[in-house]
Formats: structure tokens, C-alpha cells, sequence
């Protein structure tokens, strides 16, 4: 079975995390966005985080894709469309092209 969407249950509960957050991270979207009929949990959870007035990073193509589709990037704190890279960083994975950067700065 195929999942396209988040139901309102799922939706109920990540609204009340997120409303009483101050910083949130954000990587990938809910369903099947690109699809009208499977769209409602994303923009759900979209206007959760910029009703909530937190901080807030989101990460990933598909979810900038979205947020631009939308108009909603200015809502939001940072973006970044390397997820998987943006995320691998936050949790203190080395990343190549950084680590190339910093060598070349410390040698320069």
C-alpha cells in the first residue's frame, strides 16, 4: 500500500510539537505535494512552523520545491537544498567539499 499523504491524526500531532517549538528542522515533504489531491499534509505542516514563530531550517529539494510552489520560502528562517548533506553536517558527519574548503583556507 502506497502512502501519499499524512492523515489528520498525524497531522494533529505534529502540529502540537511543532507549535511549541523554538527551532525546527525541516527535511522533506509529507506526501505526494507535486499532486493537488495529496498536497494537504505538507502545507498543514508548513503553516504549523510559521505559525509557530520558531527558528526555522528547512533542508531538500522537494521540500524547497514546495515552499516555492507555494510562495512560502520567505516564511522561513534558512533554506537549503542539500537535505541529506544539510543533515548528514548537523549531526557532525565530515563533509568533502567542506573539509576541501578548510584545508585550502588553513593553507592559504
Amino acid at each position: 500500500m502506497e502512502a501519499l499523504d499524512v492523515d489528520e491524526k498525524t497531522i494533529k500531532i505534529f502540529r502540537q510539537k511543532i507549535l511549541s517549538a523554538k527551532t525546527i528542522l525541516w527535511n522533506g515533504p509529507f506526501g505526494k505535494f507535486e499532486d493537488e489531491n495529496y498536497k494537504h499534509g505538507t502545507m498543514e505542516i508548513a503553516k504549523a512552523i510559521i505559525k509557530s514563530g520558531a527558528f526555522s531550517v528547512v533542508g531538500g529539494g522537494e521540500t524547497i520545491e514546495f515552499l516555492d510552489r507555494e510562495n512560502l520560502i520567505a516564511d522561513f528562517g534558512h533554506i537549503s537544498t542539500g537535505g541529506g548533506a544539510m543533515l548528514a553536517y548537523l549531526s557532525g558527519e565530515k563533509l568533502p567539499g567542506l573539509e576541501a574548503l578548510e584545508n585550502y583556507a588553513n593553507h592559504s
